[in-house]
């Protein structure tokens, strides 16, 4: 597996090396260690962007330190360019599987506006994305089994979150949840044409069609040998904040999801529901994509 770590220049980086090495990967996974300076601000001062170079590749250095006395074959590289758009590329041209990366937590006007490095990187990459929330420290030990939460709707992208997580070499004590939420119809003075019989059939139908899709998911994570429970609870609001409060409530460690995989317009205004999950969960979430060999940006 390759895993590319996407880090900038704070406390924060070490934090989410340290989660990365306390992860199981598959036998023989490599990482590369990845900062992105933006030459914009630098246009008037060549010598500040060498020093920053400088500095970043030292930063790196150590922390790939702490990837390679675990074990893990391990590369460093700095890349000028846009953040965002440089983390996306290099992982296209590594064939990434993976992309790591903190995020900020820029108020609802910036990202509105600009979006962040996290945000821009989750909708573009052409790879499987993880927003890393590290545990408290202390909280949970390295060899420590994990809760890991898989939401799914049955489709295809559900999927490929399910074999993710079925293909990782989870320690001994680890739980998975598996979670679908219904699509309730609620009977109101928005929908009158809806008698209250047809109503609860269509209710009745749309848990029906959950309860399937945790039953599929668990049945392609039967042979991890942990523990694996499913869930379909009735929504009390929207599909993702639900996913969201179920996983809190259930103390999950990690959340993996499928992203449907937009373009274009739709990508760049309306959240999904993966996007959602990723930036309003209380643990690092996990979206998941196949990779596709070859991509580039257009």
């Amino acid at each position: 597996m390759k895993i590319l770590i996407a880090l900038d220049a704070t406390p924060h980086s070490e934090r989410i090396v340290a989660e990365a090495v306390n992860r199981p990967w598959p036998s023989g996974s490599a990482f590369v260690l990845l900062h992105v300076v933006d030459p914009y601000r630098f246009v008037k001062a060549p010598i500040s962007l060498q020093r920053v170079k400088t500095a970043a590749l030292l930063e790196l250095e150590k922390l790939k330190k702490i990837l390679s006395d675990a074990g893990w074959k391990t590369e460093t590289d700095v890349i000028l360019g846009h953040p965002a758009s440089g983390i996306c590329k290099r992982a296209a041209s590594w064939n990434a599987d993976l992309v790591m990366l903190g995020s900020h937590d820029p108020n609802v006007v910036t990202r509105l506006l600009l979006g962040s490095t996290a945000h821009s990187v989750l909708r573009r990459a052409s790879c499987t994305v993880e927003i890393v929330r590290p545990a408290e420290e202390g909280k949970r030990s390295p060899g420590a089994g994990r809760k890991i939460l898989v939401a799914t709707d049955g489709s295809g992208y559900s999927v490929t979150a399910l074999r993710a997580v079925a293909k990782r070499p989870w320690p001994t004590g680890s739980e998975v949840k598996v979670l679908s939420i219904p699509d309730p119809i609620v009977r109101t003075t928005m929908f009158p044409y809806f008698e209250l019989k047809e109503v609860e059939f269509l209710n009745a139908t749309s848990l029906e069609e959950a309860k399937k899709a945790v039953d599929a998911g668990a049945k392609i994570l039967s042979k991890m040998g942990v523990k694996v429970s499913t869930g379909t609870p009735f929504p009390q609001d929207s599909p993702a904040k639900e996913i969201v409060k179920e996983s809190q409530q259930w103390g999950a460690d990690l959340i993996f999801i499928g992203s449907h995989g937009r373009r274009g317009l739709n990508r760049l205004t309306m959240g999904s529901v993966s996007e959602h999950v990723a930036f309003h969960a209380h643990c690092s979430v996990e979206v998941t994509r196949t990779r596709k060999i070859g991509w580039k940006k257009s």
